[in-house]
Formats: structure tokens, C-alpha cells, sequence
């Protein structure tokens, strides 16, 4: 029970730093250093998608294979509160793995902070909600996801639209 509250506490911790507004947030309160500044929207790297690391191509493929799991249930509109939060749970695992291992260069980390962020909120309105607020939070992680892979390279990825 300790470990899940520990999980739980850096999770919830997570979601807090990458919540948070521009400014908010210095370089050692977290272990991604990056500028105070923090981008608006997602672009690319002079028209080339950011680099990414082993620890993240892993954790986004986790992501993305938990989700395509369940869309028929979400689709169909029969997932249950259950299969949201267990969603929610295995997305949350992987982000607070990506937090504490992926190393990417200062603007590709700061790009990936508002892929994450979506993805966080997604996670937490299928945590907290059941129905249609759920199904909402799994449709952002989806377009999330498929984000990630236009602005980010993953060698072989393939997003959600070729999940359904």
C-alpha cells in the first residue's frame, strides 16, 4: 500500500509541475532544466521533429498500446468507470517513468511538456470521471499521442489513427 501511495504522490506531483503556468516552475524544482520561458504551442525543430531518447520511445509506446486496447470499449461506448481508471493508472505509470528518465536536450523537453500535459489531463478526467468526461480524457490522449508523432521522431511509430 506504501508504494501505491508513493506512485500515486509522484504522479499527482508531476501533474502539479506540468500544470503549472509559464514562470511558475524554476529549473530545480524538477529534474528537466529548461528557460523560464515556455512555448505556446508545439512546432518543430526547424522543420525537422525533435530527437527523443530510448526511455521515452518506450513509455509513448506503452501509452498508445494501452489506449488502442481499449477503444473498442471506448468507441462503442461500454468502457466501464473500471477500464478508464486502469487507463489512467498504467498512462500515470508511464508518465511519472518519462518525468524521472527521458534526458532530451532543453527545447525538445519543453516541447514535450505540452505533450505530456494533455496526456496528464486526459489521464485525470478518466480518473475522476466516468461517461462521456472519460471518454473526452481518452480522446485528448489520443490526439495527444498523435502529436507526438508529428513533431517528435520515433523511428516505426504509428499513432492512434491507425488504431481504430
Amino acid at each position: 500500500m506504501f508504494t501505491q501511495w508513493k506512485k500515486m504522490a509522484a504522479t499527482l506531483s508531476v501533474a502539479a509541475l506540468l500544470s503549472m503556468g509559464p514562470g511558475m516552475v524554476s529549473a530545480q524544482d524538477h529534474s528537466h532544466s529548461h528557460g523560464d520561458e515556455k512555448p505556446a504551442q508545439l512546432t518543430l525543430d526547424s522543420g525537422k521533429k525533435w530527437a527523443t531518447d530510448n526511455n521515452l520511445r518506450q513509455s509513448m509506446g506503452l501509452i498508445r498500446d494501452a489506449l488502442a486496447a481499449e477503444l473498442p470499449a471506448i468507441h462503442s461506448g461500454k468502457a466501464t468507470r473500471e477500464q478508464y481508471r486502469a487507463l489512467a493508472q498504467k498512462t500515470n505509470d508511464q508518465i511519472a517513468f518519462i518525468v524521472k528518465n527521458c534526458k532530451l536536450e532543453p527545447k525538445a523537453d519543453a516541447m514535450l511538456h505540452l505533450v505530456l500535459a494533455d496526456i496528464i489531463a486526459g489521464a485525470d478526467a478518466m480518473m475522476a470521471q466516468g461517461g462521456n468526461e472519460a471518454r473526452k480524457g481518452a480522446e485528448k490522449i489520443a490526439r495527444a499521442v498523435d502529436n507526438y508523432g508529428a513533431y517528435f521522431a520515433h523511428p516505426g511509430w504509428h499513432g492512434m489513427k491507425h488504431a481504430h
